[in-house]
C-alpha cells in the first residue's frame, strides 16, 4: 500500500493557518473519503475536514494545539483509492488543495498557482509523542485554550482567560470567543498613554484589513452612481408574495435576480482577474458574493450558480447563506470562488458608499437605503421610495460605458421590474 499524505487545504478568505482544536482519529484508524478527521480553528470559524483518501490513518502531522500553515503535511493515510486518483488530477489541474466533500470550484479551469508546501510547523508533535488513546481528564478549573494564537490575542487584549465566555459545545476558548469579549464595551484596552488608546490590529481585523488593502493596491477601480425609483420594486415584492402562496420572497433576492439579468447583458462585469497570468477570467454562470457583516468581521459567502436558481429558490438560498455566515457555521468552500458582489449596505442606515471590490473579483454593486424622497413623475412633484445604486468596477475589464451602461439597467429594473422578472418564480 502506498502511504498518501493530506496537506491542510486552503480554507478560503485568504486565510493561511489553522489552528488544530481536536483529531476525529489517531493512528492505525480506518477512514473512508470524505469521513471527518479533525476540526480547526480558523481566523473566520471552527471547520471540520473531510479526508479525501481512504485507508489505514499512518500518521498525524500535529497535535492538537498546534497551528498548522496550509500547504503543510496534516494526515497520512496508507492505502489508495480512485478518489485519490480524482483528486490528486484535480490538484495537478489547477484547483489546488481542495476538501472533496466541499467540491473542487466551479465554471470554467483557472490557472491558478499551487502553494509550495512550507516546512511542518517545528512545535508539531509526532504521533508517537501524542497519548491520543489516553482519556482526557475534565477541565473543570482552568480554562481550556488549544491554540497559542488565542493565548497572544487575549494577552495582548488585556483579557483574563477566565472571564472569557465560550460558544460551541467542544468548551474550548476560540478567537472569535476572545474577540466577542474585546469588543464588548467592558473590554480592557491593549495600551493607554496619554489619553490615547491604542488597540492591535489583529485577528479578523487584520485579515480583511490584509484584504482590502490588496483589493486597493491591485485594482485599477472607479466608482458610479444613480439615484433610482424604487417604488415599483417594493410593490413587485408584495405581488410576489401575494402570488407565490405566501411564501415570502426577500428583497435582496429580487435585487440579486435583476443585477443578475443585468449582468447577462454585461458579462464583462463577471469576472475574476488573474494578475499573475495576466488574464481577465469571464463566467458564464454567476457565482453571486453576498456582503454580509457578523460578529466575526466582514464576510462574502457565495451562492455558486445563482443565476440558475428561480427567485423563490435564490430567495431561500440567501437567507440559509446569510444565517451561517452570521453563527460562523459556513464550510470554507462557501466563502470562495465569488464571481459578483452584491452589498446591501442601506440595512445599515445609509445612501451610498464608494465600495472596495472583492478581490479578485471585477465589480461590486451596493445599494443604500429606500427611503420617502420628491420625485417627479411625469412632469408632477410626488413622494416616492427612492435608493442609490453605486457600482465600483476595475477599469481592466472595462471602460465607463460598460459600467455605465449595466448600472443603467439594473436602474431601469428597479423601475419597472417586470421588464427583468418576467415570470421568475
Amino acid at each position: 500500500m502506498s502511504a498518501q499524505v493530506f496537506m491542510l487545504p486552503d480554507l478560503g478568505e485568504g486565510l493561511t493557518e489553522a489552528d488544530i482544536i481536536e483529531w476525529k482519529v489517531k493512528p492505525g484508524d480506518t477512514v473512508t473519503i470524505d469521513q471527518v478527521v479533525v476540526e480547526v480553528e480558523t481566523a473566520k470559524a471552527s471547520v471540520e475536514v473531510p479526508c479525501p483518501f481512504e485507508g489505514i490513518v499512518a500518521e498525524l502531522h500535529g497535535a492538537e494545539g498546534t497551528t498548522m500553515a496550509v500547504g503543510t503535511p496534516l494526515i497520512t493515510v496508507d492505502g489508495g483509492s480512485p478518489a485519490h486518483e480524482q483528486y490528486r488530477e484535480e490538484e495537478l489541474a489547477g484547483s489546488g488543495n481542495v476538501l472533496i466533500g466541499y467540491g473542487t470550484g466551479h465554471g470554467p479551469a483557472t490557472r491558478r498557482r499551487r502553494r509550495t508546501a512550507t516546512p511542518q510547523a517545528p512545535n508539531a508533535i509526532a504521533p508517537k509523542a501524542l497519548d491520543v488513546a489516553a482519556p482526557k481528564a475534565p477541565r473543570v478549573t482552568a480554562p481550556k485554550v488549544l491554540s497559542p494564537i488565542v493565548r497572544t490575542l487575549a494577552s495582548n487584549g488585556g483579557l483574563d482567560l477566565n472571564d472569557i465566555a465560550t460558544e460551541g459545545t467542544h468548551g474550548v476558548i476560540t478567537r472569535a470567543d476572545v474577540e466577542r469579549a474585546l469588543a464588548a464595551p467592558a473590554s480592557a484596552p491593549a495600551t493607554t498613554t496619554g489619553g490615547v488608546t491604542r488597540i492591535p490590529i489583529t485577528g479578523i481585523r487584520k485579515l480583511i484589513g490584509d484584504k482590502m488593502s490588496r483589493s486597493r493596491s491591485e485594482i485599477p477601480e472607479a466608482t458610479t452612481w444613480v439615484d433610482v425609483d424604487a417604488t415599483a420594486l417594493l410593490q413587485a415584492r408584495r405581488d410576489l408574495d401575494a402570488s407565490l402562496d405566501g411564501v415570502k420572497v426577500s428583497l435582496l433576492a429580487v435585487l440579486a435576480t435583476l443585477t443578475m439579468t443585468a449582468l447577462a447583458k454585461f458579462p464583462e462585469l463577471n469576472s475574476t482577474v488573474d494578475t499573475e497570468a495576466g488574464e481577465i477570467l469571464r463566467y458564464e454562470d454567476v457565482h453571486l458574493g453576498i456582503a454580509a457583516q457578523t460578529d466575526r468581521g466582514l464576510m462574502v459567502p457565495v451562492i455558486s450558480h445563482a443565476n440558475k436558481a428561480e427567485l423563490r429558490e435564490l430567495s431561500e438560498r440567501l437567507a440559509e447563506t446569510t444565517e451561517m455566515a452570521r453563527t460562523g457555521s459556513l464550510p470554507p468552500a462557501r466563502l470562495t470562488g465569488g464571481t459578483f458582489t452584491l452589498n446591501n449596505y442601506g440595512v445599515f442606515g445609509v445612501d451610498g458608499s464608494a465600495a472596495i471590490i472583492n478581490h479578485p473579483e471585477a465589480a461590486i454593486l451596493g445599494i443604500g437605503r429606500i427611503i420617502d424622497r420628491p420625485w417627479v413623475v411625469d412632469g408632477v412633484l410626488a413622494v416616492r421610495k427612492v435608493t442609490q445604486l453605486s457600482l465600483t468596477f476595475d477599469h481592466r475589464v472595462c471602460d465607463g460605458g460598460v459600467a455605465g451602461g449595466f448600472l443603467r439597467t439594473v436602474a431601469d429594473y428597479v423601475e419597472n421590474p417586470v421588464l427583468a422578472l418576467g415570470g421568475a418564480r
